[in-house]
C-alpha cells in the first residue's frame, strides 16, 4: 500500500540542455547511466554503461532479485547511488525497536523513516523487497514524508536484515523521530481543492451576468448572493493564508511577497462587497477574487512542494552517537552519551564514533579522524593514548575507553549542536514590492481624488478605485515567480542537486567566494584504487577471500576494495575461500582470514599475516610503490596502490567556476603538504589553500573573509561551525546525518558538476524573473491606466486576468525551457 502524491513524479526530460551564456564543447552523443539515467562522462564510463561503481552494483542487485521492472517505472533521471551503499551500517537500534514491537499482543508494527526515495519506482522496489522477506505481512510507504509502516509475523521477520537489504539498494532506514507535522504542501492542497470548487461555483453564478442577465431576472439577486457566499468561502479558506502571512511579515518589518497578494485580495473583495450591497454590478468582482486566490495558492503549492520533497528525501533525525555500553561494578549497562561522566569505561563498536575525549584502554586501535579534523590517514593508537571525540573505530573489534570528559564538554557535542539560521531578506524583491504597493496606492488615491473632483459621484469614484486595486493584482509575482522556483528546483533534482531552502536563490546571487573542504568534498570519501587491474587477475577463491576480509570492515582501504569487488560483480559460482573461518585483526598491520586450507591476509606491505610487522619480509623493490598487500599463506597475490585523489573532473569544474568570476579556496584540517598538492593540482592559488585548521579555526577564517558572499562546501563534523558562518552551505554527503540538515542544498554523484549546474540554473531563473518583472510593469501600466480612466468593468477584468496569467506562464515556459530540456554539457567541458 502506497501513498504517492503527484508532486513525486517529474516529467521525463530529454537528455540534452543548451544554456545561454556558455560555450559548450562540440556535441557528443549523450549516453545515460543504465541505473540512474545521468549522462556518462569519460570513455570508461561509456564502455561500462554506469556513471559510478554504486550504480553498477545496485543495477546488478535489482536484476538478481528479479526486480528489473523498476526501470520501467522510475523517472528518466534519478539520483546516482551513494558511496555509502558499500559501507557497513549499524542497525542494532532496530533490534531493540523490533523487540519492543513484538511484545505487543497485536500484530507487530513499526514506523520508520527512509532516505533515498526519488520516484514511484522506488516505492515499488521497496515494497517488493519487503515482501521477499520471511514473515513480512504489510508495508505502507508515505513517499512525500519519507516514512514506512511495517507489519510482520512475530518471531519470523528480521527487521535489521531488511534494513541491510534496503541499504544495499541505496535506501537508508532511520528511527521514526518526532511525529511528522503535516507538510505545508498538503495543507495547501486542501485549500486548493476547496477554493477550486468555490471558484467554479462563483463562475457558474457570474457567467449569466456576462451573457446578458438583467437585474430584473427572477434569480438575479440569488445568483449574486451565491457568488458572494462562495467568494467569501474562498477568502476564508485561501485568502486568509496570504493575509495572515503578510501581517506576520509586517510585524517583523519585512516586505514579504504575500503583502501585495493580500492587498489585492482584500481590496477586490471589499470593493465587490460594497458593489453587491449597493446593487452596483460594475463594482462586483467576486469571480476575479475567487480565481485569483486559486491561482496564487497553486503557485505557492508548486514552490513549496518541490522544496519539501527534497527535505523529506533525507532522514530527519539529527545524528549523534547512540547509547554506549558502560562497564559498571554491577555489570555492563547501556547509557546515553549525555550521561557519561569522567572515569566511565565504555565500549565503542566497529565503525562507531567515540562520543567524548577518552583514554584508550584496549591494547591497540585503528582510528579515523577525517570526520573531525580532515586527516585522511588512519591512526594506530596503543593503550593509554588520548582518543579525540569524534574519532571512528576503524578496527573490526570493539575497543574499550575511559571517558576523560562529559558529553557537554565534548568537541563532538559542539559540532553536532544545531545552529539557528536567520532567514535571508531578499532586499531587491522587497524594494520591488515596496515600489509596487506605493505605486498602486498612489495611483488609486490619485484616480479617486480626480474622479471625485470631476464628477462628485461617490459611487463612480469608488468604482474606479476598486477597478485599480483589482486589475493590479500581482499575478506575475504571486504565480509566475513561485513557478520559476519550482521549475528550477525540479531541473536541478534531475541533475543530482537538491535544494532544501527556499531562500537559496537570492543568496546564490551574492556568492563571490566558494570554499571547499578537502577530504570527502574535493576528494571521495574513500581512497581511490589506482590499479584495479590487480583484482582482475585473482582466482575466484582469492576474490571471495578478499571480499570476506574487506566486507563490513570500516577501514578506508577495505571500503575502497569492497566497492571495487562488489561493483565488478559476484564471484564465480561455487567460488569460496574454503570452509568458513574466523577473521582476526592485528592492530596497525592488517586482517587475517584463517580457513581450513589457507591463511588469507590483507595489510601493510611486507606483513603477510604473521606475528608482528617484521614477519615474512622479502626483497621487494616495488614495496614503496604500493600501500597494501593481499596474500595467501604468505605468498603475495596482489599489491594495491591507493591515492587521496580529487573527484573526477574536479580540475575542470573549478577552472570553469573561476572563469565565471568566483574566487575558490580550500579550507582543510589536513596536513599542509597534502592541501598544497591538492591546490596545485586543481589550479587554486597557494594563498587560497588553508591547512591544519581546527573546526573553530575554520569558522573564524570564514567569518574573517565573509562579506555575505561565501559558499561553504563540506562533508564532516569538522565543517559544522564553518557552515554556520557561511552565507550558503552545501554538502555532497547525506548519509552521516550531520551537515545535510544544515545545508541549503546537497548534491550527489562522484564529481562536482552539480555546482556548475546550480549556478547555471540560478542564472536562467534570475533572467526569467527579470522578464516577468518587465512584463508585469507593462501590464500594470496598461491595465491600471484603463481602470484609472474609468474604462474598466468586471467583464474586461475577467478577460485581462486569464490573459495576463497565460502570458506570465508563457514567459516562464520560454525562459526556463533550457534548464528543463536537458543536461548541460558533461562536467568539465564548459569553456
Amino acid at each position: 500500500m502506497s501513498v504517492i502524491s503527484n508532486d513525486l513524479v517529474d516529467r521525463n526530460a530529454s537528455p540534452k540542455v543548451r544554456v545561454r551564456g556558455l560555450r559548450a564543447s562540440p556535441a557528443v552523443p549523450v549516453h545515460p547511466c543504465l541505473h540512474c539515467g545521468a549522462p556518462l562522462v569519460g570513455e570508461s564510463a561509456r564502455q561500462s554503461g554506469f556513471c559510478c561503481s554504486g550504480c553498477a552494483y545496485v543495477y546488478r542487485l535489482v536484476h538478481e532479485h528479479g526486480l528489473d521492472g523498476y526501470y520501467k517505472m522510475r523517472e528518466a533521471v534519478v539520483a546516482p547511488v551513494d558511496q555509502a551503499v558499500f559501507h557497513a551500517r549499524d542497525f542494532t537500534w532496530l533490534v531493540e525497536l523490533q523487540s519492543v514491537a513484538e511484545k505487543s499482543p497485536a500484530t507487530p508494527e513499526l514506523e520508520l523513516e527512509v532516505q533515498g526515495i526519488s520516484c514511484a519506482g522506488c516505492v515499488w522496489l521497496i515494497e517488493r523487497l519487503f515482501h521477499q522477506q520471511t514473515g513480512a505481512l504489510q508495508i505502507e510507504t508515505d513517499a512525500p514524508l519519507g516514512r514506512l509502516r511495517l507489519r510482520w509475523t512475530t518471531g519470523q521477520f528480521d527487521a535489521p536484515a531488511f534494513a541491510r537489504t534496503l541499504h544495499s539498494f541505496n535506501y537508508l532506514l532511520g528511527p521514526p523521530g518526532e511525529e511528522p507535522v503535516v507538510p505545508e504542501s498538503r495543507q495547501l492542497v486542501r485549500r486548493i481543492g476547496l477554493c477550486a470548487a468555490f471558484s467554479m461555483n462563483v463562475m457558474l453564478f457570474t457567467l449569466p451576468v456576462y451573457f446578458g442577465m438583467t437585474k430584473e431576472f427572477t434569480y438575479a439577486r440569488l445568483f449574486g448572493l451565491l457568488s458572494l457566499a462562495f467568494a467569501t468561502f474562498s477568502l476564508l479558506t485561501g485568502g486568509v493564508y496570504f493575509i495572515n502571512r503578510a501581517s506576520r511579515a509586517l510585524r517583523d518589518g519585512v516586505m514579504h511577497i504575500d503583502l501585495p497578494i493580500a492587498v489585492g485580495i482584500t481590496g477586490a473583495y471589499l470593493g465587490s462587497l460594497y458593489g453587491w450591497i449597493s446593487g452596483r454590478g460594475e463594482l462586483v468582482y467576486f469571480d476575479f477574487v475567487a480565481v485569483f486566490i486559486l491561482l496564487m495558492l497553486a503557485g505557492r503549492w508548486a514552490q513549496t512542494a518541490a522544496i519539501e520533497r527534497n527535505r523529506h528525501r533525507l532522514l530527519s533525525g539529527h545524528v549523534r552517537p547512540r547509547k554506549v555500553r558502560v562497564n559498571t561494578p554491577q555489570g555492563d549497562s547501556e547509557r546515553a552519551v549525555e550521561e557519561l561522566v569522567v572515569g566511565d569505561v565504555f565500549a565503542v563498536r566497529s565503525g562507531e564514533v567515540v562520543p567524548v575525549e577518552a583514554r584508550l584502554d584496549s591494547p591497540g586501535a585503528t582510528l579515523g579522524t577525517a570526520w573531525i579534523n580532515g586527516e585522511a590517514e588512519a591512526r594506530t593508537c596503543r593503550a593509554g593514548a588520548r582518543v579525540p571525540a569524534g574519532a571512528v573505530n576503524l578496527g573490526r573489534a570493539e575497543i574499550s575507553l575511559c571517558a576523560a570528559q562529559p558529553w557537554s564538554d565534548s568537541l563532538l557535542a559542539q559540532l553536532l549542536r544545531p545552529a539557528r539560521r536567520d532567514a535571508y531578506r531578499h532586499t531587491f524583491l522587497e524594494r520591488v514590492i515596496r515600489g509596487y504597493l506605493i505605486g498602486i496606492l498612489v495611483v488609486a488615491t490619485a484616480a479617486g481624488l480626480g474622479w471625485w473632483f470631476v464628477s462628485h459621484n461617490a459611487a463612480r469614484t469608488w468604482a474606479v478605485v476598486t477597478a485599480v486595486l483589482v486589475v493590479s493584482c500581482p499575478c506575475a509575482i504571486g504565480l509566475a515567480f513561485p513557478l520559476t522556483d519550482e521549475m528550477a528546483t525540479v531541473a536541478l533534482r534531475r541533475r543530482g542537486v537538491f535544494v532544501r531552502e527556499g531562500d537559496l536563490w537570492p543568496r546564490l546571487a551574492r556568492i563571490r567566494k566558494i570554499i571547499f573542504d578537502k577530504t570527502g568534498t574535493l576528494t571521495l570519501e574513500t581512497p581511490v584504487l589506482e590499479n584495479p587491474e590487480a583484482l582482475t587477475v585473482l582466482a575466484p577463491a582469492a576474490r571471495a577471500a578478499l571480499l570476506a576480509l574487506v566486507q563490513d570492515n570500516p577501514h578506508p582501504v577495505s571500503q575502497s576494495l569492497c566497492e571495487c569487488l562488489l561493483a565488478d560483480g559476484p564471484a564465480a559460482p561455487g567460488a569460496s575461500p574454503g570452509p568458513p573461518g574466523e577473521i582476526s585483526e592485528e592492530t596497525g598491520h592488517g586482517v587475517i582470514l584463517q580457513t581450513a586450507t589457507t591463511r588469507w591476509s590483507l595489510g601493510r606491505p611486507h606483513w603477510r599475516g604473521g606475528k608482528g610487522s617484521a614477519c615474512h619480509i622479502i626483497d621487494d623493490k616495488t614495496s614503496a610503490a604500493h600501500d597494501a598487500e593481499f596474500a595467501g599463506d604468505g605468498v603475495v597475490l596482489a599489491r594495491f596502490r591507493f591515492s587521496d585523489a580529487a573527484r573526477p573532473g574536479a580540475s575542470g569544474e573549478i577552472s570553469a567556476l573561476q572563469c565565471r568570476g568566483f574566487a575558490t579556496y580550500i579550507l582543510s584540517g589536513d596536513l599542509g603538504g597534502k592541501v598544497d598538492a591538492m591546490a596545485s593540482a586543481l589550479g587554486i592559488a597557494p594563498e587560497n589553500a588553508i591547512a591544519e585548521a581546527t573546526p573553530a579555526g575554520k569558522a573564524e577564517w570564514v567569518r574573517r573573509i565573509d562579506r555575505r558572499d561565501t559558499l561553504m562546501l563540506g562533508d564532516g563534523a569538522n565543517d559544522s561551525l564553518a557552515f554556520d558562518a557561511a552565507l550558503v552551505r552545501g554538502t555532497p554527503v547525506i548519509h552521516r546525518g550531520v551537515l545535510e540538515g544544515k545545508s541549503d542544498f546537497y548534491y550527489l554523484g562522484r564529481n562536482l558538476a552539480g555546482l556548475q549546474e546550480l549556478f547555471t540554473v540560478a542564472a536562467v531563473r534570475r533572467r526569467t524573473q527579470r522578464w516577468l518583472l518587465i512584463f508585469s510593469i507593462a501590464y500594470n501600466v496598461l491595465a491600471v491606466g484603463l481602470a484609472a480612466s474609468g474604462r474598466m468593468n468586471p467583464l474586461i477584468a475577467a478577460i485581462l486576468m486569464p490573459v495576463s496569467s497565460l502570458m506570465t506562464l508563457l514567459i516562464v515556459v520560454l525562459g526556463m525551457r533550457g534548464v528543463n530540456a536537458t543536461s548541460v554539457s558533461p562536467p568539465g567541458t564548459q569553456k
